[in-house]
This record gives C-alpha cells, structure tokens and sequence, in this order.
C-alpha cells in the first residue's frame, strides 16, 4: 500500500510544527510539498533535511499557495493539512473548496494532536486577533511571576523567516544574543522587553527540541503567541485577550474561536 501524500498549507510557523510532531517520523505518510502565503519571500526554498528527519533525505519544497491544485494533482495528494491563523472563516473554507475541487481532502489539525507536553508548568498567552494585546500579557504576567520570585522562560511562536536550520533552536538572552541571530525588526519588538528584565526568550522552528532545553532552566514557561494561533505547548492555565475594538471577530477568524 502506497503511502498517504499530504500537502501542508501554512505560513512558516503552525505548518512546520505540525509537520515536526505529527507527520516527522510517520513512515506511512509522505508530505510532498509545505504551501506558503501571508509573508513575502518565505517561499521558493526548502524546508531542510536536518529539520525534515531522515525519511526526507532531500528536505521539503515550501511552494506559493497559487500552486496548490497544481500540487495536488501532480501528485496525487490524498490530504491537505490547513495550518496558518488570523484569517476568517470565510478565507478557510475558500481553501477548502479548492482542496475538495481536486478531489483531496481537507483537515485541519487540533491542539490534542499538535501540542507538546512540558516537564514544567506552562501559561499559554493567546489572543482571538493579531495586534490584540498579547505581548504586553506576558510581560506583565511575566512581573508577576518575578516579584513572586518566579522566573520565567519565554517560549514566543515562530518567525522563521531566514535559513531554517540556523534557526532551529534559538536562545535570546542579551542584547547581544538579538545581533548574533540577526533578529528582524519585529522580532526585537517581541524579544528586547522580555530580555532587559533578565529573561530568556527562546523561539525558533522546532518545538520539540526548544523546550527540552528551556524547561532545563526553568521552573514555569511562558508560551508567548502569535496572530490568533493556539499554542503549541499544552498549558495548564490559558490566557486569551480579547480585542474591544473589533467586536465580533473573536468568532468570526480561525483560529480565534478556538
């Protein structure tokens, strides 16, 4: 029996996750090809060997999410996985369509199946839209648990948008840290708070192996997230901010409703 081909749609965050814990060391699937869309110049190369495992020898080709029929039928994909955030209903279901046109199917991968489990307690900071407030929560959170002589470490949703297997595992603990990785201006927005109050900030591409490392020197992690994204850690307590100025689209954009 021929192994199952599955197409993964994303935007270089919950796409490579969810490939990472689900689809990696599955000897009966076979991902063809990673989607991309959202973030300019994220597409045209290849999701690496090192992160890919051993039964991609060759890596992963990451393609424009134009190219999905084509994909599909070219390789006679049985499944496509949707797995990017901050977009409606409506956007999804679109996807979805083109997916069941060409005769594949679509799923979309929950946080039973994508979540990893901690050694450490873990506070997850979430939000229902992107630009909500997340941030500011965890550094307040983060206050918290220092003055109760707590001290965190921050694990902060991917933004991988550089050479993938540099940034595999990534640890920004000085200032210094945020020039040796050559951290976009958007990444010093996310990480300088945190790391001028003496915190460790630790982001990257595989989750797995980043917090075999951060639960290591830490008591308590702090799961800082992106867009609207649920978390990749199973929290044992969830913080979820909600946006007063766009009422309604806290069921009206996928994965906020979650």
């Amino acid at each position: 029996m021929r192994q199952k081909r599955v197409v993964i749609m994303g935007a270089a965050g919950r796409d490579f996750h969810n490939f990472n814990v689900v689809f990696r060391n599955d000897p009966g699937t076979e991902v063809v090809a990673f989607t991309a869309t959202q973030i300019p110049g994220i597409d045209r190369r290849t999701y690496p060997p090192v992160l890919a495992g051993p039964l991609y020898p060759d890596g992963i080709p990451i393609v424009p999410e134009s190219e999905l029929e084509g994909l599909i039928r070219d390789h006679q994909v049985d499944e496509v996985i949707f797995a990017y955030s901050d977009v409606s209903h409506e956007h999804v279901m679109h996807q979805a369509s083109r997916v069941l046109a060409v005769g594949a199917d679509f799923t979309l991968l929950g946080p039973e199946s994508t979540a990893i489990r901690c050694l450490v307690p873990v506070i997850s900071v979430l939000a229902v839209r992107t630009g909500a407030g997340k941030s500011p929560a965890s550094r307040f959170i983060a206050d918290v648990l220092l003055a109760e002589g707590v001290r965190p470490a921050i694990i902060r949703h991917p933004m991988p948008y550089g050479d993938l297997a540099a940034q595999r595992v990534q640890r920004f603990a000085s200032l210094q840290d945020l020039d040796r990785y050559q951290a976009t201006v958007e990444e010093r927005e996310d990480y300088e708070p945190h790391v001028r109050r003496g915190l460790a900030v630790w982001a990257g591409v595989d989750y797995q192996a980043i917090v075999e490392e951060a639960q290591k020197e830490a008591a308590l992690i702090i799961w800082d997230g992106g867009n609207n994204d649920f978390s990749f850690l199973k929290a044992d307590l969830e913080v979820v901010v909600v946006d007063p100025f766009r009422p309604g689209h806290e069921l009206a954009y996928h994965p906020g409703e979650v």
